[in-house]
């Protein structure tokens, strides 16, 4: 999605652009010719790293191949860190500049990395405050040039509620609460079971279910089974606004909850090996975008083994009927939103990449 934006906004300021990579349908759309569709590649915890490793390693030869084939004048990665820091170093010492859009979270874990961004990265373009001043630490050409989700949110509105209804079968009378589990497989089959446990407390609200077209639906009909909850595809945004509230896993959708003023959950579950491991690696205080930008727990955050049934039903029951507390979380949502800045970041972005290939030639 951000990668599709930060296109559409380069197309504008040098028409004549063109673009190669590995991404997914919305690149495509704005005229990115694919190499490999991102759903092939995107693995999730250090044990499924390690089997598809193989598969992995082909990814990245395959991109390296691509780049020396195609001569770009400048490599623009987005997010996904233990490909595209690799990408990076190799299209660095080939000569090409190199952009980085989306930080990896090296704040977070994994530290030294920064002085390989240092190394390989001409420029990078971060969308959280706080990266802005922690790369300066280091050294590193940084900018922040705002969140890129600001600007996707703009273009939502304020949704429809009786066409998301119709359009879905859901019940005008009873308010629904969302569940998103996930985009990846190992996310859903980890999540979705115990938010379908905590949804059969609250027998008065509908439960929606957030799906992506990335994955089989197959996955998710196999997990709901008789549960009395619905199902939507890639309607997430439209959902969450006719929802009371949500239950989120974490990574960027807790954000987008949070931008769009739905009180929420976050859950997050992982191999019990993996969690052990990002448990003794990890340096930050909270897993949510919300909390980590915010320095402090605004959303409740149920980890690994807190993760539970019990706990889920006694949090969502928080946000439904505890009124001050509701109140606090929508005044905390506020403060965030200013935190973030105004929309155009990806403007921004492509105006730094497209006045930098001026300078170079």
């Amino acid at each position: 999605m951000h990668a599709s934006n930060l296109v559409a906004e380069i197309k504008k300021k040098d028409k004549k652009a063109e673009f190669r990579g590995f991404g997914g349908d919305l690149m495509k759309a704005q005229g990115v010719e694919l190499v490999k569709h991102y759903r092939t590649m995107a693995y999730m915890g250090f044990v499924e790293v390690a089997v598809n490793l193989r598969k992995i390693l082909g990814n990245i030869a395959q991109c390296k191949k691509d780049i020396l084939e195609y001569q770009p004048d400048v490599v623009v990665l987005v997010d996904y860190p233990g490909f595209n820091l690799r990408i990076a170093d190799f299209a660095h010492k080939k000569g090409f500049k190199v952009y980085y859009y989306i930080s990896p979270q090296v704040w977070a874990w994994k530290r030294r990395r920064v002085q390989k961004i240092k190394k390989s990265v001409d420029k990078m373009l971060v969308i959280l405050p706080f990266e802005e001043e922690f790369y300066r630490r280091y050294g590193v050409d940084v900018s922040f040039v705002g969140n890129p989700l600001l600007d996707e949110l703009a273009k939502v509105g304020t949704g429809n509620r009786s066409i998301f209804l119709r359009r879905n079968s859901l019940g005008e009378r009873r308010e629904i609460i969302a569940m998103l589990p996930g985009s990846r497989r190992q996310e859903v089959k980890r999540t979705l079971p115990v938010m379908l446990k905590a949804a059969s407390h609250f027998p008065d609200y509908q439960f929606v279910i957030a799906g992506v077209s990335s994955l089989d639906k197959s996955l998710y009909k196999d997990i709901m089974g008789n549960s009395d909850v619905f199902f939507v595809e890639n309607q997430t945004y439209d959902l969450l606004l006719n929802s009371s509230a949500a239950l989120v896993t974490s990574g960027t959708a807790t954000l987008e909850t949070a931008l769009l003023s739905v009180p929420e959950v976050v859950c997050y579950k992982a191999t019990n090996f993996s969690y052990r491991l990002a448990k003794w690696m990890i340096k930050v205080k909270f897993i949510s975008l919300v909390n980590l930008i915010m320095d402090r727990e605004v959303v409740k955050e149920l980890i690994q083994g807190d993760l539970n049934e019990d706990n889920l039903v006694k949090e969502l029951d928080q946000l439904l009927h505890n009124g001050k507390r509701q109140r606090q979380l929508l005044e905390d949502y506020e403060e965030l939103k200013d935190k973030l800045g105004n929309v155009g970041a990806s403007e921004k972005a492509a105006e730094v990449i497209v006045e930098s290939l001026k300078t170079k030639k």
